[in-house]
């Protein structure tokens, strides 16, 4: 009996530990009103002088879940990602496709899923990038992500940056 209830203890802590990794990685949600979530962070960026980082995907898409943990583990992306964009996460599901938000966005999921759509502080789509170019291996590559980020950074797209 003891060895019965010692494997049913060792089960209940897997499948606990399960669900709990589960729960961390769900990076999207599908009942999130995504148009207001990107109106509040193009508010944001404009009286903070950043751009909108827009991150496409769902929790099915294990290139969502690895680009998120890129940026999120790497201190050299996260800090400029924070120092120079409001990050958004809008979901792209069976549950919730945000069709309406996604035509606005000028349809960027036809490059796959991630796909990074940048905002200026306006709120005008300035660039949708195909994450297939970022990729290196079974993941994605830090400096061709930072690369990515610089390229349409307000920094970069201030024309103060380029005055002798």
């Amino acid at each position: 009996m003891k060895k019965i209830l010692g494997i049913f203890f060792i089960y209940i802590v897997f499948v606990l530990q399960v669900a709990a990794q589960q729960e961390r990685q769900k990076l999207y949600h599908p009942e999130a009103d995504a148009q207001s979530e990107i109106q509040a962070a193009v508010e944001k960026a404009k009286k903070e002088r950043k751009h909108v980082f827009i991150q496409i995907g769902g929790n099915w898409c294990v290139w969502c879940l690895r680009f998120n943990e890129l940026v999120t583990g790497n201190d050299t992306l996260k800090n400029y990602i924070q120092r120079n964009y409001e990050v958004v996460h809008v979901n792209y599901s069976k549950e919730n496709k945000n069709e309406a938000v996604l035509a606005s966005l000028e349809y960027p999921q036809r490059f796959g899923f991630p796909v990074f759509v940048i905002l200026n502080e306006k709120g005008n789509r300035i660039h949708t990038q195909n994450s297939a170019y970022l990729e290196e291996g079974k993941g994605h590559s830090a400096k061709k992500v930072l690369e990515f980020l610089e390229n349409w950074s307000p920094t970069a797209l201030d024309p103060k940056s380029y005055k002798q």
